[in-house]
């Protein structure tokens, strides 16, 4: 992976909870929480993109670019820094998750074997394929060592699978084993769709493309593989009608509303979410964090659901929980729930 360059300047530090919209229904972290289950979740190391600190930003109230030194420029509603280790990324992570009550989480990346350590029921292992940054197709395991992996190690997801930062459609022919091997061994597959950093094309992902988003682009290889357990990250924002469209043709697929739920406004995460309701879809949305190297973004997430007050407290039960436990086949979605 190569640093993306990111400039954030701090508006205010009180936490993206508390932007652009009340919290109405939000309940505080210090209260009882039912469980939740993050289905999106990295296990890194500190300095994955570049010398640490690196500075995460919430809800941008604005994203522009210096064309001079290559720096995306924001303001935020929220920033913080990362951790400055390996091992105080994943202690403060495991400690977040811990007091959000998350008791499963979907996790993949290169210190995915310390983090199971640490955390063994709670971390479920996630196979990363891809290169997520940089040009060209370099998958973190070939299709036979992607068959070998799965195995012998017991991953339970393939995700993040991420073409999309190299400019690659889901149709591509170099990505046609990889779906072929999840549908045959019924292993989840979660694929990126939607944002990258802003400026990724000019700042270490020359491939990316937004058009790639685009959620209808997975209709061949849905109807080819009609087993397949697809998942959507990102929930293909922002192609908000096209995905819709996909879940309304193809009912196997689940999102994931990983990254949206603290890295876009809130209003603008709100309205999104409020459609795929609307639409009859709450029974397949799954939260998800997208924690990369800034602990809090779990939190973020987490109370930018919780404080959606269009949502009834059953479909915010399905969000944080019964719909992953559902489509993960982790347990009976109805235990440890409290009604």
């Amino acid at each position: 992976m190569q640093r993306l360059a990111i400039v954030a300047a701090v508006l205010a530090m009180a936490s993206c909870a508390h932007q652009q919209q009340p919290t109405t229904g939000n309940t505080p972290p210090t209260a009882a929480r039912q469980p939740v289950i993050d289905v999106h979740l990295h296990a890194l190391a500190a300095n994955q993109f570049g010398p640490p600190p690196q500075p995460a930003c919430c809800g941008p109230l604005f994203v522009g670019w210096d064309p001079r030194k290559r720096l995306t420029v924001q303001e935020c509603a929220s920033s913080v820094l990362s951790p400055t280790t390996d091992d105080d990324l994943m202690r403060r992570t495991l400690a977040v998750l811990a007091k959000y009550s998350v008791v499963k989480a979907v996790t993949s990346g290169p210190r995915l074997d310390q983090w199971k350590v640490a955390s063994p029921r709670q971390i479920i292992a996630g196979l990363a394929v891809g290169a997520v940054f940089g040009d060209g197709f370099a998958p973190t395991a070939t299709p036979i060592v992607l068959r070998q992996l799965l195995e012998q190690k017991g991953y339970q997801a393939i995700a993040e699978f991420a073409p999309q930062y190299n400019g690659l459609r889901p149709s591509n022919t170099q990505l046609e084993p990889y779906f072929a091997i999840a549908e045959e061994r019924d292993v989840p597959i979660g694929i990126h769709l939607g944002p990258g950093p802003p400026g990724a094309a000019y700042a270490g992902a020359p491939s990316y493309r937004m058009e790639l988003s685009d959620p209808l682009l997975l209709e061949g290889t849905l109807v080819k593989h009609p087993k397949l357990r697809l998942y959507v990250s990102h929930a293909g924002w922002p192609m908000l009608d096209h995905m819709i469209g996909l879940l309304y043709a193809h009912p196997q697929v689940y999102v994931d509303v990983a990254v949206i739920d603290w890295y876009v406004p809130r209003l603008e995460f709100h309205a999104y979410l409020r459609r795929l309701v609307q639409a009859g879809f709450g029974k397949r949305i799954m939260f998800g964090s997208d924690q990369m190297l800034w602990p809090e973004a779990v939190g973020w997430g987490i109370e930018a659901i919780e404080s959606a007050a269009f949502l009834t407290p059953d479909q915010k039960r399905d969000i944080f929980y019964n719909n992953a436990g559902r489509f993960f086949r982790l347990s009976d979605p109805r235990q440890s729930e409290g009604r």
